[in-house]
């Protein structure tokens, strides 16, 4: 195996540096591609290059290093962004294996690194897979403060002040989203005041739902308007087609004794508002009283009253799940699966939601803690496990230590799972601003 290691676009914050430094402990030349200065201001560790190109030339630019480097292997967060989508096709010319980060599709104490892509580029979309018929027993589950709000901001508005004040050496960079300092900062700071305002003005939201409308709702939770899920990995254009489509059946189809709770997400605070695309919706509708637009409520609260759930793709999915409330997602999600989520229509959830195979969930969070997840945080690291901050699982753990010869996975010792089921494996007493991170 080629001992040599290239890690492109990271989350916000140091996580890369950390995972840096761990890949080194462990027997890897590590290098680094920064696109921007928001790269360049939180990788510390050395090996970096600036890649000052244009959009254009970054193929032939990756290409280069990858055989002069002689590079093994890629790591990188998210497939989606162009520059690495670029990535994966290059490296697949090259048969340089590609690792995937993106936050966890267990919250919160977990996030995903999959090979060759994740959600709806992952291989068990790609390739299917077989559930275990018997869960591992064992369990070690460590659990952190989850409300990171406050720092992915501050990480946030660092990394486009310094992209801001670099931008002169990457001139010919191209975010997948705005990527002006100013608006950005004005937007957390948004978002702020609104979490305050929200919280107040919603706090007697549940006194008045749950009374009408306990286990005759249904919980609707919009993600990011950038959300690559959205994008990408769905038929909808946008949040508000998503919006639009929903509510339509939802008027069409759903008795008249039930209601629905859009919910926000909380790292769109700053971004967007559909306050009056609701009001018009509902008014042309006819559903005055049963539609119901939050920001703030918590979410657990929600999901354990709820008739049923509806998402894109979305880890609210699997919270639902875990709470016992059935689930129809209309993008492509790693859950979907029969048995597990609903695989009626719409059209015929809203009438009839079906129940939750308790045990094809568990069967399916054993199988991702096993194949995929990591015990850990991208913006908080846990004290006294490993230089990323994250604890893995002994086969995580082979795959990514150097060696000679690639492990067979399939003679690999037993694994040692470090998330379990059966045992509370979701802490939902978190904040909603946990959801997100």
């Amino acid at each position: 195996m080629r001992r040599d290691v290239l890690l492109l676009q990271g989350p916000i914050g140091p996580f890369f540096s950390r995972f840096s430094k761990e890949l080194s402990e462990r027997g890897f030349n590590v290098h680094k591609v920064n696109l921007n200065g928001g790269d360049k201001l939180f990788y510390k560790q050395p090996g970096a290059i600036d890649y000052a190109g244009e959009l254009r030339h970054w193929d032939a630019f990756l290409e280069r290093l990858i055989v002069n480097k002689k590079i093994g292997r890629i790591y990188l967060f998210g497939d989606c962004r162009i520059y690495h989508r670029i990535a994966r096709d290059v490296a697949k010319r090259h048969d340089v294996r590609i690792f995937v980060f993106e936050e966890g599709y267990i919250r919160p104490n977990f996030i995903t690194l999959e090979e060759d892509g994740v959600n709806g580029h992952s291989p068990m979309l790609q390739k299917g897979f077989n559930l275990p018929r018997k869960l591992n027993p064992e369990y070690k589950e460590h659990e952190f403060s989850i409300n990171v709000f406050s720092l992915i901001a501050i990480y946030s508005m660092a990394y486009y002040l310094a992209s801001a004040f670099k931008k002169k050496q990457f001139p010919g960079y191209q975010h997948h989203r705005d990527f002006r300092w100013l608006p950005e900062g004005f937007r957390w700071i948004i978002s702020g005041f609104r979490k305050v305002r929200f919280k107040r003005k919603e706090r007697h939201v549940l006194d008045n739902l749950l009374p009408e409308f306990e286990h005759n709702y249904f919980v609707c939770p919009l993600q990011v308007h950038c959300d690559m899920q959205v994008v990408v990995h769905s038929e909808y254009n946008s949040i508000e087609h998503f919006i639009g489509d929903v509510l339509t059946s939802f008027a069409k189809h759903a008795p008249s004794n039930k209601a629905i709770v859009f919910k926000h997400h909380p790292l769109d605070r700053g971004y967007t508002d559909y306050t009056n695309l609701f009001n018009n919706l509902v008014s042309e509708l006819g559903l005055q009283g049963r539609v119901f637009y939050v920001h703030d409520l918590c979410l657990p609260t929600l999901l354990t009253h709820a008739q049923g759930t509806v998402v894109i793709n979305s880890t609210v999915g699997m919270s639902s799940l875990f709470h016992g409330t059935p689930v129809k997602t209309l993008g492509k999600a790693i859950y979907n699966l029969p048995g597990i989520t609903s695989q009626s229509s719409l059209k015929a959830f809203w009438r009839k939601a079906g129940k939750v195979d308790r045990n094809m969930f568990n069967q399916l969070r054993n199988y991702l803690v096993v194949q995929n997840q990591l015990n850990g945080n991208m913006y908080k690291p846990m004290s006294g496990e490993s230089a990323s901050g994250l604890v893995w699982s002994d086969r995580l753990l082979n795959e990514h230590t150097y060696t000679e010869d690639r492990i067979d996975t399939a003679t690999a010792p037993k694994l040692r799972v470090v998330g379990g089921l059966d045992v509370n494996p979701v802490n939902d007493n978190r904040s909603d601003d946990a959801e997100a991170a």
